[in-house]
């Protein structure tokens, strides 16, 4: 019995290293300003499909999250479609809503082009549900390494000073559920190179340059 779940173990991380490494579709986006260590993009609208996760931890969350979310894009819907690995995996922080006023979190699955306006309809034991999100401006830090439980917060702490210094200062969208979110773009096999991001939502929109009224321009 053991000696068939170590096989199983390891055959679903070859399935995971192989599926990550030859991802190639990512949501679509134009860059609007760029600076040293953060730039400002204006993401075109998209369908996700999300995995709600209770944990304190944002590393164990993402991987629970990421678990169900891979048996889905394995088979694990209505219609038994097999779905490609996209690029990147993104835990949205959902502040206070997790066990003793904890952050909870949302797993979320880019889907790939083919099924962006039918997302095959997820098994109901596996708890997850299609998002949709409208174009809108996005903050982005780049990070190396691993994200983990030690350094996801103070990265988006660094994003919050580097836009606090300049004219996206306090433009953080108010009525967001989400303080920030991280997107990870490497298998978690892969020790050098890693690619991570900290996404924030900004005021403003494609038209504007994501710039709210009033507010400064370069």
């Amino acid at each position: 019995m053991e000696k068939a779940w170590k096989l199983m173990v390891v055959i679903w991380v070859t399935v995971y290293l192989v599926t990550v490494t030859m991802a190639s579709e990512s949501p679509k986006y134009s860059v609007i300003h760029s600076e040293s260590d953060f730039e400002i993009r204006v993401y075109k609208e998209s369908t996700w499909m999300s995995a709600p996760v209770d944990h304190l931890s944002f590393r164990q969350a993402t991987k629970l999250g990421f678990h169900r979310l891979f048996q889905y894009i394995q088979g694990a819907n209505l219609n038994s479609s097999r779905i490609p690995m996209t690029k990147p995996v993104l835990t949205s922080i959902v502040p206070e809503a997790g066990p003793l006023h904890s952050s909870a979190y949302l797993v979320n699955f880019y889907l790939p082009l083919k099924f962006q306006g039918t997302p095959p309809l997820p098994l109901p034991e596996l708890d997850l549900k299609p998002i949709s999100w409208p174009s809108h401006c996005v903050a982005v830090r780049k990070f190396s390494g691993f994200a983990g439980d030690s350094n996801v917060v103070t990265e988006a702490d660094k994003l919050a000073t580097s836009l606090g210094r300049s004219p996206w200062a306090n433009s953080a969208l108010a009525d967001s559920k989400y303080v920030y979110s991280i997107a990870q773009y490497s298998s978690p096999f892969q020790i050098f190179g890693r690619v991570n991001e900290v996404w924030v939502n900004v005021d403003g929109s494609e038209s504007d340059n994501c710039m709210s009224s009033g507010m400064a321009t370069y």
